[in-house]
């Protein structure tokens, strides 16, 4: 269809959604308040927002996994109640959630008819699939084995699949939640060609994501919203990053990580052929070989799953692994397994693990109890050799929750009472505070905020600048072009290479990532 011919039916059509005055409140907490948002028929509608400002909410009231306290929903210009998925299906609305809702030792096949079989024989239903599955496939691009089993296909193989089941079941409007999270650059890519083909065909998306660059290449229009409320809708042609950012926050924000050059000096890190093998007898890590200096960030580059959570793991002494690694010329403890945290805290290794929620922090305490977590034996926090001072702990919390903004600065706050950035703030507070020669730290800014990642890539290269080796694994290609002095690449358990950040680019690294050279490529 011709841009011109799409844009006459979305000048005369109904708005494909509308929503007026949606609220929705869960306790004192204001979710949603008063949003009302219109979406054309055949865009890219992309909303964006801080953690916390209700986007997820909003979604979740038009798929029918909440129930609004106030407002109206329009479908295609008619007022329509959705009280449940059900409904929102059968108003074609399908959503591809963040994580997949896939049954993983079934196949391809089994998983798009399920829950709309046609009658209680499913081989009639299996043979209707088929057809309507390779007709899909054809139209969109979503070339998928119907016979091959989840679990054995790629998460890029995984989200087709859950966009072909939304189509399968005739959807019109179709709802991403985060939807390259778990992807390669080249899956995204992939993935955006086929979004930009279901536009073109009629189709209406929403693309929930926190990706500013993501928005911008692929969203007709954007929606951005601030603590519950719809601040603005515009153009994405007429926008930009810089303008959207200050639009969620309130305030500007510096997109780029502002830093000097490295100055690298002694290896601090020394890893040789380090293997490690799961409980299940599954090689993770495959003859990794590093060296992190100090002054300089050492950023680890892949996908989710191909050992970088492993790696992490055996150099926090929390998981047993093979091989030499050295801290400042001297062994380190590999094969005793977990609980080897606090001698590594005492060889100046500090971690900030990639799970804030289950590794960094025991939800149920209060945020100056999490603060001694690991550091608990400080003479600062013993009054004696069988209590604690906690008054000087709290007093230590209050200053890091000042010096961090963690908001509320309030010591007696339990840790799940705050937000996801906020949390994420504390153990950032808590390992960098103690000035480590390593620090560790796995996505620093997963599921953070914009405001809230500015400052923490900016105390990360505080770190860094004073003399300090990091070693960071994240699976955002942005963070690590705007951390890393330099990147690794990891894949299936192996490093496929190093490069210079400036003498790479995203499409090489995605070569390595997926687990080739830019020669087999080739």
């Amino acid at each position: 269809m011709s841009a011109s011919s799409a844009a006459e039916r979305q000048a005369t059509a109904a708005p494909a959604i509308e929503l007026k005055g949606i609220s929705k409140a869960f306790g004192p907490v204001q979710a949603n308040k008063d949003i009302s948002i219109s979406v054309q028929p055949g865009t890219i509608h992309g909303i964006i927002g801080e953690n916390g400002a209700g986007k997820s909410t909003l979604m979740s009231i038009l798929y029918g996994f909440y129930k609004a306290d106030a407002g109206e929903i329009f479908i295609g210009g008619k007022k329509t109640e959705i009280p449940d998925s059900q409904a929102a299906i059968a108003a074609g609305i399908g959503m591809v959630f963040q994580h997949f809702k896939l049954v993983e030792n079934f196949t391809v096949l089994e998983n798009i008819i399920l829950g709309a079989e046609d009658g209680g024989l499913l081989k009639p239903s299996l043979a209707k699939a088929r057809g309507a599955l390779i007709a899909l496939e054809r139209e969109y691009g979503l070339n998928v084995d119907p016979d091959a089993v989840i679990e054995e296909i790629g998460v890029g193989k995984q989200q087709r699949v859950e966009i072909l089941k939304a189509l399968y079941r005739e959807a019109q409007i179709l709802i991403l939640d985060e939807p390259t999270g778990v992807l390669t650059p080249a899956e995204a890519d992939q993935l955006f060609r086929i979004l930009g083909r279901l536009r073109d065909e009629g189709k209406t998306i929403i693309l929930i994501t926190h990706k500013l660059r993501e928005i911008m290449e692929i969203t007709d229009t954007v929606s951005v919203m601030r603590r519950g409320e719809m601040t603005a809708t515009v153009k994405t042609a007429e926008t930009s990053p810089e303008q959207l950012a200050e639009l969620m926050v309130g305030r500007k924000v510096l997109l780029r990580v502002d830093k000097v050059p490295a100055k690298p000096g002694k290896p601090v890190l020394e890893i040789e052929n380090l293997r490690v093998v799961d409980e299940t007898g599954v090689e993770r890590l495959k003859g990794i070989d590093l060296t992190v200096r100090a002054g300089e960030i050492l950023g680890i580059a892949g996908v989710a799953g191909n050992g970088q959570s492993e790696l992490l793991e055996v150099l926090g002494g929390m998981r047993r692994g093979h091989g030499q690694i050295r801290v400042n010329g001297q062994p380190l403890a590999v094969s005793r397994g977990g609980a080897e945290g606090q001698s590594r805290r005492a060889r100046g290794i500090a971690h900030v693990p990639e799970d804030r929620q289950r590794e960094g922090l025991i939800m149920e305490f209060h945020a100056w109890e999490n603060i001694a977590f690991g550091y608990h034996h400080d003479a600062r926090y013993q009054r004696n050799r069988l209590l604690m001072n906690n008054r000087a702990l709290r007093g230590d919390t209050q200053a890091k929750m000042t010096k961090f903004d963690v908001r509320p600065p309030d010591p007696w706050l339990a840790a799940k009472n705050f937000s996801g950035g906020n949390q994420q703030k504390l153990v950032v507070a808590r390992e960098i505070e103690r000035n480590p020669d390593l620090l560790l730290v796995g996505q620093p800014t997963r599921g953070v905020d914009i405001g809230a990642i500015e400052f923490i890539h900016n105390e990360i290269v505080a770190l860094r600048d004073r003399g300090k080796a990091i070693l960071l694994v994240s699976v955002e290609l942005d963070e690590i072009f705007s951390l890393a002095d330099r990147i690794a690449v990891m894949f299936d358990g192996r490093i496929m290479g190093e490069r210079i950040p400036d003498q790479t680019d995203e499409k090489e690294l995605g070569l390595l990532m997926a687990g080739m050279t830019s020669e087999d490529a080739a």
